[in-house]
């Protein structure tokens, strides 16, 4: 397990870690169930909205392989020194059980809505998610601490079943927070100092999700080594179209 590796393999990075206790399956499958009937966003290569589909629609993996693109987001939480907070994935996700990935991620939904733009639409939706999630309250992390740096387009087949093609937005958050984690969507965390990250990567040896493995290999350490610059570093106008390969 991830927090098993940590204190195993490389214990001196652990500077918050728990395992969660498995909720009843049965109740984990109709949450997990019922929030694929939640509405994504369907855009263009441009992020213009386009429509609305189910979150069950935008990820089937179509005949062809189509995946329709839409929107989504992906936190990266940090505490005041720095440290990146990681996930792992609880096994009763229906897209990318078990794997490694930032702090959160998630989509904005037509259902509330959260459309608007210059990223609002964006910080809303993940602070409705940093609850779900993480358990973090809204009301202590405010939209103006919540930093949008960049968008990125990538797409990932998935298990053949379920994949990802989305324009997702980037958020930074550095604070000290309150976690109490949801055991239906995370089974563990643990934050991860900059300085011990390329020696503590190799240590793991389960999956990554496709949209954290990208965001890794092309942008994450520039942006982390610039984390009291971000207004710098940050591209509101283009779209990184990221590939594996």
């Amino acid at each position: 397990m991830f927090v098993s590796v940590l204190r195993n393999v490389a214990s001196q990075y652990v500077k918050r870690s728990f395992t969660s206790a498995p909720a009843a399956n049965n109740k984990i499958d109709l949450q997990q169930e019922a929030m694929l009937k939640e509405k994504c966003f369907l855009v263009d290569d441009n992020d213009n909205i386009t429509g609305a589909a189910s979150k069950r629609d935008c990820h089937l993996v179509q005949e062809d392989g189509h995946i329709p693109l839409h929107r989504a987001f992906s936190v990266f939480l940090f505490n005041n020194h720095g440290d990146l907070l990681l996930q792992k994935r609880s096994s009763e996700k229906i897209t990318y059980p078990d794997c490694y990935t930032n702090s959160c991620c998630s989509h904005p939904l037509a259902d509330y809505p959260e459309e608007a733009e210059g990223a609002v639409g964006i910080k809303k939706a993940a602070k409705r998610r940093l609850i779900h999630e993480l358990g973090i309250k809204p009301d202590t992390i405010s939209l103006e601490n919540m930093h949008y740096i960049t968008r990125i387009h990538y797409k990932d087949p998935g298990n053949g079943k379920y994949g990802e093609h989305e324009i997702d937005y980037v958020l930074f958050i550095q604070q000290d927070v309150k976690l109490k984690p949801n055991p239906d969507e995370v089974s563990e965390i643990s934050f991860v100092p900059r300085t011990e990250f390329d020696d503590f990567v190799p240590t793991l040896t389960g999956q990554w999700t496709p949209w954290f493995s990208l965001i890794l290999k092309h942008r994450l350490k520039y942006w982390w080594d610039n984390l009291d610059k971000l207004e710098e570093i940050k591209d509101h106008k283009k779209i990184l179209k990221l590939k594996s390969e």
